[in-house]
């Protein structure tokens, strides 16, 4: 099936994600810097490689009444930017309440104040793409009675 890579794009950083292999599960993987994006370009070259990645999942940070706004623009531009540069299917999916879920739950598990700003968009990431594999789950049709996944 081939992994999917979740981003959370930021300026100044993107937190990132990966599936496991089966789509069902999302681990929190890497905070890096944004700039300068050719090193940027050649961390996700070395990932989606390693890692078999077949699909790359960017969050658009939609507006909480469901409205774009100018960061949206800059996220599609990443977008296209990747798909160009990596040569994968790059979909953008909404990322609301991301962040404040992330913030939530590595304060629900103790961990410090330092320490939650460096995974905050890594786990935000992984909340996105969570919720992306859920939903694919959800939509992807029931396989026929009396055979297994191995069938397919």
């Amino acid at each position: 099936m081939g992994r999917i890579l979740g981003i959370d794009y930021g300026t100044r950083r993107i937190g990132v994600a990966i599936s496991d292999p089966t789509r069902q599960i999302a681990s929190p993987y890497a905070v890096w810097p944004a700039e300068p994006q050719g090193k940027l370009l050649q961390e996700l070259r070395v990932l989606c490689s390693e890692l078999q990645v077949v699909r790359i999942v960017v969050g658009r940070p939609v507006r909480t009444d469901g409205t774009e706004g100018p960061e949206v623009l800059r996220v599609r531009e990443f977008a296209n930017w990747l798909r160009t540069e990596l040569g994968l299917d790059v979909e953008e999916w909404d990322e609301r309440w991301t962040t404040v879920t992330a913030e939530r739950a590595l304060i629900e598990g103790g961990m410090r104040r330092e320490k939650r700003k460096e995974r905050r968009d890594a786990v935000a990431a992984q909340v996105m793409l969570q919720h992306y594999l859920d939903t694919q789950a959800h939509a992807r049709p029931d396989p026929p009675l009396g055979s297994t996944a191995l069938d397919e």
